[in-house]
């Protein structure tokens, strides 16, 4: 495909609905880049967490973010690009509750916003990027070329998570894991900087009684057809 052509796909939705994994299979399948936003704010969140930062107090959030360095490296051991902080790959440890359960609060903060955003942006300037979040259609990309919001129910959402964390050695019960989706939707949907919305010409993708394939196949059709 030449890259005129390629054009950016920005990906919103609910946490747990499926996007992470349609966002790389459609864009493995674009052959495009796959930019994890998620990962991003899960990243910055650790870093505070690791350094003992109180993430109720902005200043101090603010002044750690020059010491945050971020960056997607290819991991040798499954073939992936997983999020590099400070010159470490940490995809393992961005997926625990505690991380989960503290990334929208700190996604919240207009600094780490702002951070991330600038980052975002400029990542996306050559186009041939899939790009998923929580407001990559309506801040991030606002011009984006094909806007797709994704949703599932709460529990089925719960449900595909814990298999997640199961299948990566975390036992979770299956109510701390839909309570925690179910803070985190609230959290997202009400803050004040960039909240979690459908952008206007966003194409909305219930999930909730697809399998993978199906989903990824109506993503796939739909940048085809915005592609051409």
């Amino acid at each position: 495909m030449s890259s005129k052509n390629k054009i950016v796909i920005a990906m919103d939705g609910h946490a747990g609905c499926g996007k992470s994994s349609t966002a790389k299979a459609l864009a493995n399948k674009l052959d495009y880049i796959y930019i994890d936003t998620g990962a991003m704010y899960r990243a910055v969140t650790l870093y505070l967490l690791q350094h003992n930062i109180p993430i109720d107090n902005q200043q101090e959030v603010e002044k750690e973010l020059s010491n945050v360095h971020l960056s997607f490296a290819h991991n040798p051991s499954n073939g992936r690009k997983e999020i590099e902080l400070n010159g470490m790959i940490v995809e393992e440890q961005i997926r625990t509750l505690n991380v989960s359960s503290k990334v929208s609060k700190v996604s919240s903060i207009p600094a780490v916003r702002h951070f991330l955003v600038e980052q975002q942006q400029a990542m996306g300037k050559q186009k041939g990027i899939v790009m998923d979040g929580r407001d990559i259609g309506t801040v991030v990309f606002p011009d984006a070329e094909l806007k797709i919001f994704m949703t599932a129910s709460a529990e089925v959402r719960a449900k595909r998570r814990q298999l997640e964390m199961e299948e990566k050695g975390q036992k979770v019960a299956f109510e701390d894991v839909l309570n925690d989706l179910v803070s985190r939707d609230k959290e997202d949907s009400s803050r004040a900087e960039s909240p979690l919305k459908k952008a206007d010409d966003a194409i909305e993708v219930d999930t909730s009684n697809c399998t993978f394939e199906e989903q990824l196949d109506k993503v796939y059709q739909l940048a085809i057809d915005a592609i051409q």
